[in-house]
Order: C-alpha cells, then structure tokens, then sequence
C-alpha cells in the first residue's frame, strides 16, 4: 500500500492571480488539458475540478444563476455552488471535493493541490464483524453528559446560564439501524484530547495530557484526570499523537511516561516539522517513536489497524486518525482545520473532533485601533458561532452513527490570566450537540466527562440502552481547582538569569540563528512582567526583518510595524531553548498592536512552525561574548 501524497495538479504565476476576477474563473491545464474551476471571494479561494460527482460532466456558467457562485452541469444539468461546494440541484446530495488553494507569500504564485489517493481507507476493505459487549470501549477523563454535570460543565465553557437537553447519558437523535451481533469496542475519556480506547485485548491512547501546563504557562487543565490514568496509560499497548502543540504532545506527562516505560510504541504521523522535534532537548527519554506514512493502514493484529492522514490546511504539523476494530470505523479529527483536504469517510460508528475554539491569543492579546472590548466580544462571539456552524455541518455532512465533541477542554487558570479567561468564550459541548440534535436527529451524540465509559457494540445495537455508557462515581471529581503553578513557573523563571542575557548581543545571534529575513516588517520587543508593564532593566529592542538589523529607532522608508510585548519568563525560555513561539502567542504571554492592522503570515508561520530544530549555540555564544567583551564584562 503506498503512502498517501499530496501534488500540483495547477499552477497559476502571480499575473495570472492577480488576473482573477471575484467569483468563478475556469482554467485548464496548458499541458494535460484538464479543466478547474476557481472561485475568488474577498477573504478566500476555493476551487475544485471540473467535473461533476454525478456522471461526470462538464460545468460551464449558470445563466440562471444571479450572485455569481453557481455553474451548471452540461449533462444532466446538475448545479454547483461553487462558494460552499455544495450541489444545489438536487439539493442535499453530494458535497464537491475541493482542491486545496495555496497562495505563495513569496511570488505571489497559486498552487491548486490535491491528496493522492484522496480515500486511502477504502483500500485493503474489511467486512464488519460482530461485536461484544465490552470488546470496544472508550475511556477518558470526561463523562458522558448527563443533566447536572452537563449543565454545569455548558456554564463553566460558555459563561452563560443557558438550559440544555442533557436527558440520558446519550442525547437520541432518532433510532439507528442496531449492528448484527455483538461487537465490543469501548472509549473512555480522560481530559481535554486524551482518550483510551480498548479494542478486543489492546488499548490504544490519544493524546495523553495528564499533567503540567500547555503553551508554557497559558493553558491548563480544565478537568482533573481520573487517579489511574498514568498508571492506564503506562499500560497502553499503542500511543497516538497528534501533533506537536504541547495540549497534545504534553512534555511534563510523557516525562512521568517515560520514567514507568520509555520503550511504549507512539505513532506520529511524517509532517514536514517533525511531532517529536524537541524530545532531544526535552530530556525526556521515549525510545519508541515510530513515524508513519500518511495513508496507509497500520495493522496492530489481525482485526485492529489505523491510519493517520495530514490536514488540507496545515500539513506540516496536523494530522487525524481512523481506527478500525472487525471493519467498524472511528474517526478522530482532533484539531484539523481541513482533515484529509475535506474528504473523510461517511457513515463511521464513531467521530470525535473539537469544538471550543478559543486557541489563539487573536483577538483578545491584540490593543490599539479597532480592539476595544466591545469589538473583541463582537468578533469572538461571530467567531464561536461560526466554528459551531461548521462543526454542526461536518457532522451532518459525514453522518457518524455518534458523534463526542472533545479536544476543548482548557482553562486560563492563572490568576494573571484572568481577563483572558473572561474574554476568551468558548463553544460548550452541549450547545454543538444541541445544534447537531436539530440538525441531524438520527445522529446520537455523546458529551463525555471525566471517567465515563462508551460501549461502541450495546450502544450501536440499541441507542436508548443506558448501560452503554458507565459512568464515574457519584463523588467523582470533573473539575480541576489547583493546578501546581509554582513548580512549573520556577522552571520558566529560571530562564531569566541564564548567562546569555547579560549581553545584549544575544538579540543579534537569536534573530540570526531563527533565520527569517527579506520581508518588509519591523517589529519592537518589550521585556515585561506578568501585567505587561515593561521590566526594568529588560530589553526593548528593535529587528528590521528587511535586512535583519537591529536599529535604534525606526527605519524612515514605509513598512509594516508590530509592536510585540512579551512576558519576560516566556519570552527568555523560548529564546533560550530554540521553542516556537506558540508558547508566547497561544499562550496568552504577549500583547500586540501593529500598524497596519495586517496579519503577517510569512512572519508568524516562520516563528511558529519554521523555526530550526536544533536550539541556538549558547555555549558557542557565551565563548565569543566573554572574549569581545574583555573577560564577561556585561556588554
């Protein structure tokens, strides 16, 4: 079975691009001839191929068609609507598959991309067989949702008293066709994106974050991990992880991992930044990490097997999973924004994905210009709403037999982070289940809390069958309320005295080691404290990206200008051991203004997910600063 790819299938120069007209362009292929079709709206582009799913016809302009979006099918006259990818006649059919738009940073250039092959679980097919009872179960932190726990757990996430339908461990959306037999697979769930789940003899582990902060000190559990489930996932046949941002790939948990069984098979996906790019550095000793190919079915036995699959949208570092146990499919899209560029099985016994929101310091570390308090809630509310929609639709779109919202189960819980927790919102479990149940009601759904138990074989033979779900004790305890931030914060501040800081010519060997250059933005860096307010005595520095300088004052030519105020613990840890910058900026460590109010793609992806894998030289460094400052006096 060969590994699943993604290729060019059209390439248009920067003139061609900008030649686009807003709404639907048709192109073909200077050499093979094929025919795209593209469509240009303010803030994105999408297109696809020219071809329709039904018969596969050719689309040419719709003469009926009044807002620019709609072609029409020169067969049998089926229409597409070209901004959603959505067939509009007949409606509800069939969804187009998109090709991912890439716009160069750098030449301006367009590349329509595409998977190959685009369905890769169809090969090898499996027949469904029996399950029984306990075969297949899903064990986590978080419990199926239930009226008083789910209620409570809708206004801890969404800050608002808002009633729910929360009858029954399941939310029934309707009756589902009961399986043959008596297959048995079980979930549990744990917190946040962690999840066990037992296939015949084998347990199989997603994305343990037990312990510890994410994001260096921005994000905390919000749900306190039930007492066994270090031992539970020491005991893990297999571990999934799946990607590198530290809410799933959780240093201070695989540190305690590995003191009980460093050799545990981990399977990550083959991103182009690789998942465990920092273990080296972490100190934390795992010798079994295993990186697969995208695509491709990894058999553990006879009837269980996986395969990981990249995201349309972040293929350097996202990924999801598909499980499947006896030919019954679970499909795990965790924090994809694309999963799989759109295309994913239809009709799975299981679908997990995210739902929250909220992870991102936009808008809420951003001040100046149009970032009043009003417009921040404004936008976020417009924002949770529209990840709601969508996930409501993905659902609908791939029709799982159970649907469990999970991966968005985080705290701001630092006290210096409370106004970010009072303005970040988030999405509550409920209220997309809630959305699905209108929806979809054929769909059952599952809102998971900390401990609860999903038996896949009784739940698909009968929906309203509560023994399907074990629930956690009576006196268990859901939600976190400490958290242990000393002995984390000591380790961060603990980078502030370290040697290096005490020349200033630390900032001109970082900025030259991460190797970003050539582009037409200024930023200022601000050392601060916890509130923000400058450090005294820290570094207010500035970096011209154009030429990577370091001038005293502004350049006097035009160019784009942030202004970036970094916590200096953070900032100092990052620096220090060569990490992304997502510590700082998912983190909730900085605050930002900028002139213009442009986001700078090229600049942040660089800091983000570009940045060299091995740390900066400090020894090197510190060898040259004591020579030329005469014997280490402070420069």
């Amino acid at each position: 079975m060969t590994s699943q790819v993604s290729k060019t299938v059209l390439r248009l120069e920067a003139e061609d691009v900008q030649a686009l007209k807003d709404g639907i362009n048709f192109k073909k292929h200077p050499e093979d001839g094929k025919c795209y079709i593209i469509y240009k709206s303010k803030d994105k582009i999408r297109a696809c191929r020219n071809q329709c799913k039904h018969q596969g016809g050719r689309f040419s302009k719709d003469i009926e068609d009044l807002d620019g979006r709609t072609v029409r099918c020169t067969k049998h006259y089926w229409k597409l609507n070209v901004a959603t990818m959505e067939y509009v006649n007949p409606p509800d059919s069939f969804m187009q598959d998109e090709l991912e738009a890439v716009l160069s940073d750098t030449d301006g250039s367009l590349e329509l991309l595409e998977l190959n092959p685009p369905d890769p679980w169809t090969a090898e097919p499996r027949e469904s067989q029996e399950l029984h009872a306990g075969e297949i179960t899903v064990f986590g932190k978080d419990q199926l949702c239930w009226s008083t726990f789910c209620q409570g757990l809708a206004r801890r996430n969404s800050n608002a008293d808002r009633k729910h339908n929360t009858k029954g461990l399941f939310t029934k959306r309707g009756k589902t066709k009961p399986t043959r037999g008596k297959t048995r697979s079980k979930l549990t769930y744990f917190t946040h994106a962690c999840m066990e789940l037992k296939a015949g003899n084998k347990r199989m582990m997603f994305d343990p974050w037990l312990t510890g902060p994410a994001f260096a000190r921005g994000w905390w559990l919000l749900h306190e991990p039930p007492s066994e489930a270090m031992d539970r996932l020491s005991q893990a046949d297999l571990i999934y992880i799946s990607h590198m941002h530290s809410d799933h790939l959780s240093y201070p948990t695989l540190q305690r991992l590995s003191m009980k069984r460093p050799d545990i098979p981990i399977y990550v996906g083959d991103t182009s930044r690789p998942v465990f790019w920092y273990l080296e550095k972490s100190g934390v000793n795992l010798t079994n990490v295993n990186v697969v190919s995208f695509g491709v079915w990894q058999n553990v036995d006879e009837h269980l097997r996986f395969m990981i699959l990249m995201d349309g949208v972040h293929p350097e570092m996202d990924t999801c999973l598909i499980v499947e146990y006896k030919g019954h499919m679970i499909l795990n899209t965790v924090d994809c924004t694309r999963p799989n560029n759109g295309r994913l099985p239809h009709g799975v016994d299981l679908m997990m994905s995210d739902f929250a929101g909220g992870a991102s310091g936009f808008p809420m570390t951003f001040h100046g210009g149009k970032y009043t308090e009003s417009w921040k809630a404004g936008f976020i509310k417009n924002e949770r709403k529209k990840l709601l929609n969508y996930k409501t639709q993905l659902v609908r779109s791939l029709q799982p037999k159970i649907y469990c919202p999970f991966a968005g189960y985080f705290t701001e819980a630092h006290p210096s982070d409370r106004y970010i927790k009072e303005t970040n919102i988030k999405n509550s479990a409920a209220d997309l289940n809630e959305s699905i149940k209108k929806s979809c009601p054929n769909i059952l759904t599952w809102t998971p809390l900390p401990g609860s138990v999903l038996d896949l074989a009784l739940a698909l033979q009968d929906p309203s069958n509560r023994s399907a779900i074990t629930e956690p004790p009576k006196d268990t305890k859901i939600f976190k309320d400490s958290w242990d931030f000393d002995l984390y914060l000591d380790e961060l501040n603990a980078s502030i005295s370290a040697e290096i800081f005490k020349y200033k010519s630390w900032i001109q060997y970082y900025y030259n080691w991460a190797g970003f250059k050539d582009y037409n933005l200024v930023i200022r860096v601000i050392e601060t404290d916890d509130d923000f307010e400058p450090l005294k005595g820290g570094y207010d520095y500035l970096v011209d990206f154009l030429d990577l300088s370091f001038p005293d004052v502004r350049p006097e030519r035009d160019h784009a200008f942030e202004e970036i105020k970094n916590r200096v613990n953070v900032m100092r840890h990052v620096v220090l051991n060569g990490r992304l910058w997502d510590d700082l900026y998912i983190g909730f460590s900085n605050r930002m203004s900028r002139d213009p109010d442009v986001y700078h793609h090229k600049f942040w992806n660089h800091f983000q997910t570009e940045l060299p894998l091995s740390a900066p030289d400090w020894d090197a460094f510190l060898q040259k600063a004591c020579v030329s400052s005469n014997g280490c006096v402070l420069s």
